[in-house]
């Protein structure tokens, strides 16, 4: 099926936000902090990762690719002393669906049509090479309309996640140069990137000079012309990889999912949990459109 790969990446700015409640909304970090875990952080890495079960934190900073692993190690498998994996899946999906009725997710035609088209993509999503969508696949679908919307726009965002750190692999970009990367692009501000990633100035500069010596960034650690053509392609195929998802839809189940799914996003937003600057650097301006 031959659609613009642009499409992916709408559908990715409006299924993340409702996805990120489970970090950002204040159901979610008190859940957690319920449960024992203190800081951001450890609830973080200990919802996100719960789908693969107890593993080592080696695993975890492999597969999200983009973090000290130093971070990681500070809060698993610590974190499995306090929780299982079990009783944090819960607690995450719980929390989540309670943030997301907050915001007014009342409109039940429109949750249980995004859900349903969601689900459908992420039923027929390549699985293969995507270890953290996998471990989230296999996860029980929920019964409840709202909960199964969650889950769905969590299967996708991993799925999408998982091609985006193939696509870096091939074209050479380690996690923590593709922070340094994705900031001088403008898609994130240095500044943020740098505190929720674990940077000092030493260790961004030297991830500056590698790319500086692949002719990617210029002595200022700005794009050169073929950093921005890596760059562009590197967006490109994550988005294609992404896409392939959705062939599973066709043309009316596609415009039926931006009409449903297009508003709840704009509530999510509204509410103001998700921060308007994150690590994802979604794109807001486009969410008055709820057609492909």
């Amino acid at each position: 099926m031959s659609r613009p790969t642009s499409i992916a990446r709408r559908l990715f700015d409006r299924l993340e936000p409702v996805h990120a409640v489970t970090y950002f909304a204040p159901e979610a970090r008190s859940a957690l902090e319920g449960l024992g875990y203190r800081g951001f952080w450890m609830g973080y890495f200990a919802a996100r990762s719960a789908p693969l079960g107890p593993v080592a934190p080696e695993v975890v900073a492999a597969l999200f690719y983009n973090f000290a692993p130093s971070r990681v190690a500070k809060v698993l498998p610590a974190a499995w002393a306090i929780a299982t994996p079990d009783t944090v899946l819960q607690v995450r999906a719980d929390s989540a669906v309670a943030a997301l009725h907050r915001y007014g997710f009342t409109d039940t035609d429109a949750i249980a049509a995004a859900g349903e088209l969601l689900g459908k993509a992420a039923r027929h999503a390549p699985a293969e090479g995507r270890p953290l969508f996998a471990a989230n696949l296999a996860l029980p679908w929920p019964d409840e309309p709202l909960a199964r919307l969650w889950h769905a726009t969590t299967l996708l965002r991993e799925q999408r996640g998982d091609g985006h750190i193939a696509a870096l692999n091939v074209f050479g970009i380690s996690g923590r140069q593709s922070n340094v990367l994705h900031a001088a692009a403008d898609r994130v501000p240095q500044e943020m990137i740098m505190r929720s990633r674990d940077y000092d100035e030493e260790q961004w500069q030297r991830h500056v000079t590698e790319l500086a010596d692949r002719g990617l960034l210029d002595g200022a650690g700005a794009l050169t012309p073929a950093g921005a053509a890596l760059k562009a392609e590197l967006e490109e195929t994550t988005d294609r990889l992404a896409l392939s998802a959705f062939d599973v839809l066709d043309d009316a189940e596609l415009g039926t999912l931006f009409g449903a799914l297009t508003p709840l996003t704009r509530l999510v937003v509204a509410a103001g949990d998700v921060p308007a600057s994150t690590p994802m650097g979604l794109d807001r301006s486009d969410l008055d459109n709820d057609r492909p």
